[in-house]
């Protein structure tokens, strides 16, 4: 995938309350690596599997965001403690 990681990009985040439809924080940020940095190192977990990222016209879900973060061509350094793709817990769906 050939993905701008320099674009800029805006991040959405659930709110701790407020339920599925509650309201959402917002955060932009000057480039996509930055706002994915932010998403993988520093939002608790239950908070990042509410989140999604805008960049342009693309948008990505929480599995979306790690697999930017974790892709070769990510161009930050990583953290040590985050944790791989495969450790998300998916967020329940409601009926």
């Amino acid at each position: 995938m050939d993905f701008d990681y320099t674009a800029a990009a805006e991040l959405f985040i659930a709110k701790r309350s407020g339920g599925p439809r509650g309201p959402l924080g917002y955060r932009r940020f000057a480039s996509a690596a930055e706002a994915i940095r932010f998403a993988i190192e520093e939002l608790p977990g239950a908070r990042m599997l509410g989140a999604f990222m805008q960049v342009g016209d693309l948008r990505f879900d929480a599995e979306g965001i790690r697999s930017l973060y974790h892709h070769q061509d990510y161009p930050l350094q990583r953290a040590e403690h985050s944790p791989p793709a495969g450790d998300l817990t998916p967020k329940p769906v409601r009926r």
